[in-house]
C-alpha cells in the first residue's frame, strides 16, 4: 500500500578541529567485529518478527493489532450473526478470526508484490512492515527510473484486484445451491470457508480502489509521480506534486469525516460516528504521510552530497572492557554528552558500552560489575564505512533506533556519528525543509 522509509531527524556538523597530535591511533576491527550497515536483519523497534520470503524481511507494527480485534469484533459480532444466526459461538468468532489472519495475509502478498517486482528491478527493498493502516514496503533510496516505479506502484492495487475476484468467484462456487437470489442469500447459505471467501474477496477489490487513489504516497499517487516524472525529468518537483495532491486528498478524507461525525452523509462514505472517525483518522494519516515522504526525500538528497565522515564526531571516549560501572558512569557518563562508548581492549573495538545499558545493573553492584558485562559485542553492533552517503547512517540510525553509530574505515574504528549531529547539519542547509 505504501513503500518508503521514514526518518526521524535532529542533528549538527561536529567541525574537525580536534588536535591530531592528541588523537590516538584508531582502533582495530576484529574481522568478526562490527557489522556494516544493511547486514543487520533485525525488526525495528516495537515491531514483531513474522519471518522471510524471498529474502524480505516480514515485521508487524504492534499497532496491527489493534485493526485485528477490530476487523475480528466486527465479524464475529456484526456481520456474521446477521448472515448465519444458526452458528454457534465458538464457530462465528473461529471464522471471524480467520478472515481477520487472511485479511492480513492478503495485505502481505500485496506488499510482498511490491518488494518482489522492485527486486526483480534491481531495487533493495529489505523489509515490509504490516501496521494499523495496512502494511509498507521499506525501499533503499529513491526508484532508479519512472518506469520502475510505475511498475512497482501498479503491481499492489493489480494483486489486490486478482486477490479480491478470485476469492469471491471460489466463494460463489462453494455455495452448493441454485436457491439464491441475491449477494446476502449466497452469504448466508454460505459455509464457513466460502464466507470467508465472500468476505475476503470484496474488502480486496475495495483496497484495490482504495489504493489507486491518487493521493501520494498511496500507490496511485506513486503512479502519478511516475507520470509527474517521465514528463518533468525531476523526482523532486514530481515528488512535490504528488505529495500536494495526498495532502489535499488527506484534507478532503478529514473534513469528510467531521461532516459524518456531525450527522451529515457524505456521497459514497456515509454517516455515522465511528464511520466519521476512521475516516478522519485515514485522512490525518494519508496527510501526515505525504508531507514525510516529500520531506524525506529532500532530506535524503541533502545527506547524499556528504560522507558519513564530514558528520560523524572523531573525539569519542572509549572504555576498557575491565573498568567497573562505578568508574564508568563518574569518569566518562558524567563528563561528556556521549551515550554509547567504544569498549577497547588492546587497540581492537570489542563492544560497544551505553549509558543505557547501567540501568540493568543495581546501584549497589555498580562497584562489582564491570562494562564487558553490559556491553553489546562487537559481533552485534552494526556500523557504517566513513565514506558512505550521510543519508545511510540516518537510515541505519533510524533502522536500528539508535542514537550513535560507530563509523569505521579499513584502518579501524574512526568515531561516531550520531542523529543530533545529522539534524544538526541540516539544520545549517539553506531550505533543507519545506
Amino acid at each position: 500500500m505504501i513503500m518508503g522509509s521514514r526518518f526521524d531527524l535532529d542533528r549538527q556538523q561536529l567541525p574537525n578541529d580536534f588536535n591530531a597530535a592528541h588523537r590516538p591511533a584508531p582502533p582495530r576491527i576484529p574481522e568478526s567485529g562490527t557489522r556494516s550497515a544493511g547486514d543487520v536483519d533485525a525488526p525495528r523497534a516495537g515491531a514483531i518478527r513474522l519471518g522471510r520470503i524471498g529474502g524480505v524481511e516480514l515485521d508487524a507494527d504492534w499497532s496491527v493489532a489493534i485493526i485485528f480485534f477490530l476487523v475480528a469484533f466486527g465479524l464475529g459480532a456484526g456481520m456474521l450473526p446477521r448472515w448465519h444466526p444458526d452458528w454457534s459461538f465458538a464457530l462465528r468468532w473461529a471464522v471471524a478470526i480467520a478472515a481477520a489472519l487472511a485479511f492480513f495475509a492478503s495485505i502481505l502478498v500485496h506488499e510482498l508484490s511490491h518488494a518482489l517486482v522492485g527486486r526483480a528491478r534491481g531495487l533493495s527493498i529489505p523489509r515490509i512492515t504490516l501496521f494499523v493502516f495496512g502494511g509498507a514496503a521499506h525501499l533503499q533510496g529513491d526508484p532508479k527510473t519512472p518506469k520502475d516505479e510505475l511498475l512497482m506502484a501498479a503491481v499492489g492495487p493489480a494483486t489486490s484486484l486478482v486477490i479480491g475476484i478470485a476469492a469471491t468467484m471460489v466463494g460463489a462456487a462453494l455455495v452448493s445451491t441454485n436457491a439464491v437470489t441475491d449477494a446476502e442469500d449466497v452469504a448466508r447459505m454460505a459455509g464457513p470457508i466460502a464466507t470467508i471467501l465472500l468476505w475476503l474477496g470484496p474488502i480486496n477489490v475495495l483496497l484495490a480502489i482504495f489504493n489507486l487513489v491518487p493521493g501520494f504516497p498511496l500507490d496511485g499517487g506513486r503512479v502519478l509521480r511516475a507520470v509527474f516524472w517521465w514528463s518533468t525529468g525531476d523526482l523532486e518537483k514530481a515528488t512535490r506534486w504528488a505529495s500536494g495532491i495526498g495532502r489535499a486528498f488527506g484534507g478532503l478524507l478529514i473534513a469528510s469525516g467531521l461532516l459524518m461525525v456531525f450527522g451529515f452523509v457524505v456521497p459514497v462514505l456515509g454517516s455515522g460516528l465511528g464511520r466519521g472517525i476512521w475516516t478522519a483518522l485515514i485522512g490525518w494519516f494519508l496527510h501526515n504521510a505525504a508531507r514525510a515522504s516529500y520531506v524525506e526525500l529532500r532530506l535524503r538528497r541533502r545527506l547524499d552530497r556528504v560522507r558519513v565522515r564530514d558528520v560523524m564526531r572523531a573525539d569519542v571516549d572509549a572504555v576498557a572492557p575491565d573498568l567497573p560501572i562505578g568508574a564508568f558512569v563518574s569518569d566518562h557518563v558524567m563528563s561528556s554528552d556521549q551515550t554509547s562508548f567504544p569498549v577497547i581492549r588492546e587497540g581492537v573495538l570489542v563492544g560497544v558500552v551505553t549509558a543505557r545499558a547501567v540501568r540493568r545493573v543495581p546501584f549497589e553492584e555498580w562497584q562489582r560489575v564491570v562494562v564487558a558485562d553490559i556491553m553489546t559485542p562487537s559481533t552485534d553492533v552494526e556500523s557504517v564505512d566513513a565514506d558512505a552517503k550521510a543519508s545511510l547512517a540516518l537510515e541505519v540510525l533510524t533502522k536500528t533506533n539508535a542514537e550513535q553509530l560507530p563509523v569505521v574505515n579499513r584502518e579501524g574504528l574512526l568515531g561516531f556519528v550520531r542523529m543530533k549531529d545529522i539534524v544538526k547539519w541540516l539544520s545549517l542547509q539553506p531550505d533543507a525543509v519545506r
